[in-house]
């Protein structure tokens, strides 16, 4: 099949450019990529470009206001390495457990500016983060009752601010965190009876945390949300029993994953918030605010390598079968959160330039119909040991995916 008479069975996804490529292949980090393979010395794998997570948190800060504060929601990825290099481009770490938070303290990052959310916290975990010195973000009444009895157990200050779930939705978000009934913080209506919990407890209030939803790549949305959850603060500011002193505005921010999708543009983004950290030195006099961001710093820098160990046709139809599949990137296998499975963007990465091409489909190793990672794409003409690699993977793949899941051998993470 050539490609005048090549089926268009999917719509195509927009470029994706930001790993160049050499005689054929795909480069990371500055080192082809079967060459990359070949240092890893298996696949599956993770490789993540830190000059790609470089790029992005300097040219977020070149169109941020200098007075917003940039975290990283290392919930998006956890790799100790990757965390470590994050730590010293963003300002703060938001984790959502103590093991992410022991992950966090172990890269150096400054306990003053990280801060811990979850719903359901437990009692050493809460232990643990008064020890550490970090932010807590309290999530409902029980978390003030215990805080106040570790603070006073440890003779230490709980540091709390409180995550309010807003009345409100970010609209167009891939999911939505806040507005409607939410396991999520705590409803704005009952948020002065919080506060006054927390007088009551002896903690240390410190201000609010809003996050009203994720993957989204409509400015115009984050920018109400944003606006929608700087009001929301301020409104509430008036019955804290101290100064605001952190205001987290959630993130929000997307990336295209899927055919159609558009990049995010950040540009009225940084202008919306300008204006707000221009109301805020007036409103708020004593707060940071602060952009909390995962999947966006990190999603485009990292792809995931799987090796072809079999090619067949049913049908009439082209099957790549790889090493490697939903138990590694469950994302990809659209078994994440999609409604309707779509295809990541997917190439063979030994295979880069011009040369045949045909419709595939790239499938696992695993014994189920739902380990697919590409659905009838269009694709280099690939055989039994090129590299599968799917894109826009720097974010929920490893950590995110059943690894024990058939008992095959989990993969491994780079960073390059």
């Amino acid at each position: 099949m050539n490609d005048a008479t090549l089926p268009r069975a999917v719509p195509a996804h927009v470029p994706i450019c930001q790993f160049p490529e050499s005689a054929g292949e795909l480069v990371v980090g500055g080192t082809p990529l079967s060459r990359l393979a070949a240092r890893v010395g298996h696949t599956p794998f993770y490789a993540y470009d830190r000059g790609l997570l470089a790029q992005r948190v300097e040219e977020l800060r070149a169109t941020l206001p200098q007075a917003i504060k940039l975290h990283y929601a290392m919930k998006a990825n956890p790799m100790p390495a990757l965390v470590g290099c994050m730590v010293a481009l963003v300002d703060g770490i938001d984790v959502a457990s103590a093991g992410e938070l022991k992950v966090a303290l172990d890269a150096g990052a400054d306990p003053l500016e990280i801060s811990f959310a979850g719903p359901g916290k437990r009692p050493s975990e809460l232990r643990q983060a008064v020890a550490a010195g970090v932010l807590v973000n309290v999530e409902s009444f029980r978390e003030v009752q215990l805080l106040g009895g570790i603070a006073a157990e440890l003779g230490l200050p709980a540091r709390v601010a409180v995550r309010v779930n807003p009345d409100f939705e970010l609209k167009g978000s891939g999911m939505k965190m806040g507005g409607g009934a939410k396991q999520f913080g705590v409803d704005v209506e009952q948020v002065p009876a919080l506060l006054a919990a927390i007088v009551e407890a002896g903690l240390g209030f410190e201000g609010f945390h809003l996050f009203a939803g994720s993957q989204n790549l409509r400015a115009e949305a984050i920018c109400e949300a944003q606006s929608k959850s700087y009001e929301l603060a301020l409104r509430l500011a008036a019955g804290a029993p101290a100064p605001v002193r952190f205001l987290n505005l959630g993130g929000g921010f997307g990336i295209p994953y899927f055919p159609g999708e558009q990049p995010l543009d950040v540009a009225p983004i940084g202008e919306h918030l300008g204006a707000l950290v221009e109301r805020a030195g007036r409103e708020l006099p004593e707060a940071s605010l602060v952009v909390e961001l995962g999947r966006y710093l990190v999603g485009e820098a990292g792809i995931y390598v799987t090796r072809i160990v079999d090619r067949k046709v049913s049908r009439g139809q082209v099957f790549l079968v790889t090493d490697g599949g939903l138990n590694h990137h469950l994302s990809a296998s659209g078994n994440f959160g999609q409604v309707i499975r779509k295809n990541y963007p997917v190439t063979i990465g030994n295979r880069c330039g011009p040369g045949p091409r045909e419709v595939a489909s790239v499938v696992g190793p695993l014994c189920t119909p739902l380990d697919l990672l590409a659905d009838r794409m269009e694709l280099p003409v690939a055989e039994v040991g090129d590299l599968v690699v799917v894109f826009q993977s720097g974010a929920y793949g490893a950590s995110a995916s059943p690894q024990a899941f058939l008992g095959h051998p989990p993969c491994t993470e780079v960073l390059v």
